[in-house]
């Protein structure tokens, strides 16, 4: 079985840092996730977007990272919100009640 990927892109403005996420969230890709945003929250921007466009698979482990990270976000004073969130990663949130512990910005079509 091939292991799964996650690439991460960082784009930098002056009120925000986008991370384009590419592959899977999991139990094998978290890590790298977390260590950048909490890199990212060193110097925290008023607003962090995880750009979701192209997520293919999200388990509960990346489900629980991302309700991590958008609660220490807010405890550094800075915004996480998810934005091009896919079909599937949307009734996933519904299914476990976390879209309401989420900020989604825009639902991709």
């Amino acid at each position: 079985m091939e292991r799964p990927e996650l690439t991460i892109e960082v784009e930098r403005a002056p009120d925000e840092v986008v991370l384009h996420l590419t592959g899977e969230i999991d139990v094998l890709t978290v890590t790298n996730l977390s260590a950048i945003v909490n890199e990212t929250l060193g110097e925290p921007p008023p607003r962090i977007v995880l750009d979701m466009a192209g997520v293919t698979f999200c388990d509960s482990q990346g489900l629980g990272t991302l309700v991590v990270l958008s609660r220490k976000a807010q405890h550094a004073r800075s915004v996480l919100s998810l934005t091009n969130v896919g079909e599937f990663l949307m009734r996933v949130l519904d299914i476990t009640g976390l879209r309401s512990a989420l900020m989604i910005t825009s639902v991709a079509s």
